[in-house]
């Protein structure tokens, strides 16, 4: 058999080189693709209710429309101690739970009319400290009104502590319930959540229009 080579390559002949060329470009979209899914599935949030003299905050993880719960506590800073010192403990405190559990996204409850202006001020700093925290670490950050994160936890704005508390413990099937202002920072952790539309599992089994049963 003999074969000529008449210097015209066939439009289906793919060199070698073309040939690793595209299944390294097949390997990138394939690698990228299964890291978006990762992303689109799986959702971290950090839920903080800032205060000057103690600061809850609640981690929850969101995978595959279900949000889970990861972490909880409050953040008691030193009161005896100038506001810088209190802000710097802050600062250090969430840095330290951002480090600890990766979140991707941020929830911190807005500013609401304080009893006078000395707190809403003081409170506007707590704010400040921790929206600076969690921007430095390279987390998205949403406010939601006092109000709304209720309305969406619990099903009305005028909800009080031991409602929060209530339903906090019912969505993410806790054993015991949190601490009030732990149940604040995962109430607006789930507010996110609720909001973005990244829950809708929860919403189906045992998240009704928010509406406490």
């Amino acid at each position: 058999l003999q074969c000529r080579y008449t210097g015209r390559r066939s439009r289906h002949f793919v060199s070698s080189h073309e040939s690793r060329a595209a299944h390294d470009l097949f390997a990138t979209i394939v690698h990228t693709r299964r890291w978006f899914a990762l992303v689109v599935i799986m959702t971290v949030i950090l839920g903080i209710d800032p205060g000057s003299r103690k600061t809850g905050f609640g981690v929850i993880r969101v995978e595959r429309n279900q949000a889970q719960y990861v972490s909880s506590g409050t953040i008691r800073l030193p009161v005896k101690e100038a506001l810088g010192a209190r802000l710097r403990v802050l600062f250090e405190s969430l840095s330290e739970i951002i480090d600890t559990y990766q979140p991707t996204v941020a929830s911190i409850e807005s500013v609401f009319m304080a009893k006078s202006a000395d707190s809403a001020l003081k409170l506007g700093h707590a704010r400040g400290a921790a929206m600076v925290a969690c921007v430095t670490n390279d987390l998205e950050v949403h406010e939601y009104a006092a109000r709304q994160i209720k309305q969406s936890v619990v099903g009305t704005g005028a909800a009080n502590k031991q409602q929060v508390q209530h339903m906090v413990t019912a969505l993410l099937g806790l054993s015991a319930e949190p601490a009030e202002d732990a149940a604040d920072g995962l109430a607006a952790a789930l507010c996110h959540c609720h909001t973005q539309g990244l829950a809708g599992a929860l919403a189906a089994s045992r998240f009704r229009a928010g509406r406490l049963r």
